[in-house]
C-alpha cells in the first residue's frame, strides 16, 4: 500500500505545543512486520516526556509518538505467516502510533478478540502490561500480601489496583485528592489515602498494623518516593515505575539495609523487548482477565489526531482518571 497518511510530528524536542498534524508518507512493512490501520492509540505519560526530551529514549527527528494502537490488518511483511489482512489486532510500536498507519512487529501484534473494542484494547496495552508486569515478574506478589499504589488513579496505577486484586492482594490506594481516591476504590480498592491531606508513611502502618506494606508500586517520585520508602515491611519490594511528579528522588540506601527489602526497576518498553516470550504470556492472561471482567479500562476521554497536544498537556496536569485515548 502507497500514499499518505495524517499523524502527529515532533520535529524538535521542546514543548508539548509545538506538535503538529502533518501529510506524510503511508509506511511499508517490512519482512517480519504488520500494517495496521489504526482505530484507537493509547495516550501514555512518557509520550509527553518523549516530545519534550525528558524520557530515557531520544528518537532522531522527526518522529511520530505513540506506542499502543489497536486496529485492522492491512498488509503483512513477506515473514508472518500468521495474521491475515481484515484481522482485528492490538499492537507495540515503539514510535508512530499518533497516526493513520503504524508498522508493527509481528512478534508485537496480537490478534484481538471480538468482545474488546479497540479503545479499551488501546488502552490495555502499556498501563495494565506494565502494571502487571510490575506485580508478577518484578514483585513476585503473592496472594495475602498487601500493595501500595501511588497515583492509584491514573492509568498505570489503577490497573495496578485492579491487578493487585486479582492476584490475591489487599490494596491501598494512594492518591492527590479524595475525588480519586474514591474512583480507586470504586476499582477494587480496599482502603484509601489522600496525600495531599495525609503522611503516606503513618498511614499506612496504621493500616497494616505497624507491619509495612509488602510491595509499593510508586508512579510519583518525589516526597511521595520518600514517605513510601520509610513505610515497607521486613522482604518488601519497592517498584520504581515513574515520577509523574517529574521529580526524581533520590534514595536514602541506608533505609533498604535496615528494613531489609528490594528497590525494584520496572521498565516495561525494556522487558518487552528482552523478553517477548514472558510478554506475550502476559498479555495472553491480561486478555483473558479482561474479558472476565476480572480488569476494566477505564477511557477517560477520546481525541482526534488534531486534539493530541489537549489530550497530553491533560496527561501533564494530571486531570485524567483512567486512560486517554486517540481515534484518528
Amino acid at each position: 500500500m502507497s500514499g499518505t497518511m495524517k499523524a502527529v510530528i515532533c520535529n524538535a524536542f521542546g514543548p508539548i505545543e509545538q506538535l503538529a498534524v502533518e501529510s506524510v508518507p503511508t509506511p511499508v512493512p517490512k519482512a517480519d512486520e504488520i500494517l495496521i490501520k489504526i482505530e484507537a492509540a493509547g495516550v501514555n505519560f512518557p509520550d509527553g516526556l518523549l516530545v519534550q526530551g525528558l524520557y530515557q529514549m531520544k528518537p532522531q527527528h522527526p518522529f511520530i509518538p505513540g506506542n499502543e494502537v489497536a486496529g485492522t490488518v492491512i498488509q503483512v511483511g513477506d515473514n508472518v505467516p500468521h495474521l491475515q489482512p481484515g484481522r482485528r489486532v492490538v499492537g507495540l510500536s515503539i514510535l508512530g502510533g499518533y497516526a493513520e498507519y503504524v508498522c508493527c512487529k509481528a512478534t508485537h501484534v496480537m490478534p484481538l478478540p471480538d468482545a474488546v473494542d479497540f479503545a479499551s484494547a488501546a488502552g490495555l496495552i502499556t498501563a495494565h502490561a506494565t502494571a502487571h508486569h510490575g506485580l508478577k515478574q518484578r514483585a513476585q506478589l503473592q496472594p495475602g500480601q498487601t500493595v501500595l499504589v501511588t497515583g492509584a488513579a491514573g492509568g498505570t496505577g489503577i490497573a495496578a489496583v485492579q491487578i493487585a486484586k486479582k492476584m490475591g492482594a489487599t490494596v491501598i490506594a494512594a492518591c492527590s485528592s479524595d475525588e480519586k481516591v474514591a474512583f480507586a476504590k470504586a476499582h477494587g480498592a480496599d482502603f484509601g489515602i489522600n496525600y495531599s491531606q495525609e503522611d503516606v508513611t503513618a498511614a499506612a502502618k496504621a493500616m497494616t498494623n505497624k507491619r509495612g506494606v509488602d510491595v509499593v508500586y510508586e508512579c510519583v517520585g518525589g516526597d511521595i518516593f520518600t514517605q513510601c520508602s520509610k513505610a515497607m515491611a521486613w522482604n518488601g519490594r519497592l517498584l520504581v515505575v515513574g515520577f509523574a511528579s517529574g521529580q526524581i528522588p533520590q534514595f536514602p540506601v541506608n533505609l533498604a539495609l535496615v528494613k531489609g527489602y528490594s528497590v525494584v526497576g520496572v521498565f516495561w518498553g525494556a522487558f518487552t523487548q528482552h523478553e517477548p516470550l514472558i510478554f506475550a504470556q502476559n498479555m495472553k492472561e491480561l486478555f483473558g482477565w479482561l474479558l472476565s471482567g476480572d480488569v476494566s479500562v477505564h477511557v477517560d476521554q477520546t481525541y482526534s489526531l488534531e486534539q493530541a497536544v489537549d489530550a497530553l498537556l491533560n496527561l501533564n496536569q494530571r486531570a485524567v482518571k483512567g486512560k486517554l485515548v486517540l481515534t484518528p
